[in-house]
C-alpha cells in the first residue's frame, strides 16, 4: 500500500478551496482518506496554506511520498518554523 499526501478539491466552481490529506495511493483524487493535515485557497492573497506541520512530518518518516505542492508547501513550512525559532 502507497500512502501519499496530495491534495483534495473541495471548493466550488471558480471557487478553488483544496484539503491537504493523507491517502492510499489507489484511491481517487476525492474519495476516501486517512488523515485531513491542512488545507490551500490559492485564492486568498497572503495566508492561504494551514499546515499541521508535526504531522505531515510524521506522515513523511512513515514513508508517506507528498506530491510535488505538497512538498513545496513542506518545505516553506519548514523554513518559516526555523526562522520563527
Amino acid at each position: 500500500m502507497s500512502v501519499k499526501i496530495r491534495m483534495k478539491r473541495v471548493g466550488t466552481k471558480n471557487t478553488p478551496a483544496f484539503r491537504i490529506v493523507v491517502a492510499d495511493g489507489r484511491s481517487p483524487r476525492d474519495g476516501k482518506f486517512i488523515e485531513e493535515i491542512g488545507t490551500y485557497q490559492p485564492l486568498k492573497k497572503s495566508d492561504n496554506v494551514t499546515l499541521d506541520l508535526d504531522r505531515a512530518k510524521y506522515w513523511v518518516s512513515q514513508g508517506a511520498q507528498p506530491s510535488e505542492t505538497v512538498a513545496s508547501f513542506i518545505k516553506k513550512a519548514t523554513k518559516a518554523a526555523t526562522a520563527t525559532a
